[in-house]
């Protein structure tokens, strides 16, 4: 049974005991003792264990680790402080800058989970160099479960989807008190189609605001 030591244990519990996790550690077991898979096993959770289910404010939607050595540790789209900034962060960073004056260096983006920013990818392990290569294992039964649980909250949450595989989770998002925010993927593929510009981190806060709940500082 996965401990993630806070309010999301009590959430998931039917998932992490479900036929379809059990058949999802297997796979991991195989895919760890056999391959390279990234992040380490440790650090799986971390979104869940930065971010406790009462404390989001908005959830930033990823498509998998990165495959890359050292970079992923359970974040989407941060690295760890000592690497560089991946190509897609730099986006985010210029898009920041461009709506905040805010001008980040460090890619380690813990500061924005511990101020309420589930950073969560629809996928959480994958095997280094091999991009995408743990989609349809079993993950998006448990990201999907993540969603909803937060789709069924109360207090408003802000969900910024970007790029196709973010926006397929549009689906579960039902509830009108929460706001999406989608837009393409900041990738350098397909940022100028529309990420730039997209004013998601200003309009994240005013949403935020408006609703009582202190707004985000985007510095890392």
């Amino acid at each position: 049974m996965v401990n993630i030591g806070n309010s999301w244990d009590e959430k998931l519990k039917d998932v992490f005991a479900s036929e379809e996790y059990a058949r999802l550690r297997a796979f991991l077991k195989s895919e760890y003792s056999s391959h390279t898979v990234y992040p380490d096993m440790h650090d799986i959770f971390n979104a869940l264990k930065y971010t406790p289910y009462e404390d989001v404010k908005a959830v930033i939607i990823g498509q998998d680790p990165y495959h890359g050595e050292g970079q992923a540790h359970g974040l989407c789209f941060s690295v760890k402080p000592d690497k560089e900034t991946p190509p897609s962060l730099v986006n985010i960073f210029k898009e920041i800058k461009d709506e905040t004056g805010i001008d980040n260096t460090s890619p380690y983006l813990v500061p924005w989970a511990k101020q309420g920013v589930l950073m969560l990818n629809a996928v959480l392990t994958v095997r280094a160099g091999q991009a995408n290569s743990h989609k349809g294992k079993g993950w998006e039964f448990v990201t999907d479960a993540v969603i909803r649980c937060l789709n069924g909250r109360e207090q408003p949450v802000v969900f910024l989807l970007w790029g196709g595989n973010a926006r397929s989770k549009k689906a579960l998002i039902t509830s009108p008190r929460h706001l999406v925010l989608e837009t393409v993927h900041p990738s350098p593929l397909s940022a100028y189609g529309g990420f730039f510009g997209c004013g998601h981190f200003v309009k994240a806060n005013e949403f935020l605001q408006k609703n009582g709940v202190k707004p985000i500082d985007w510095h890392t």
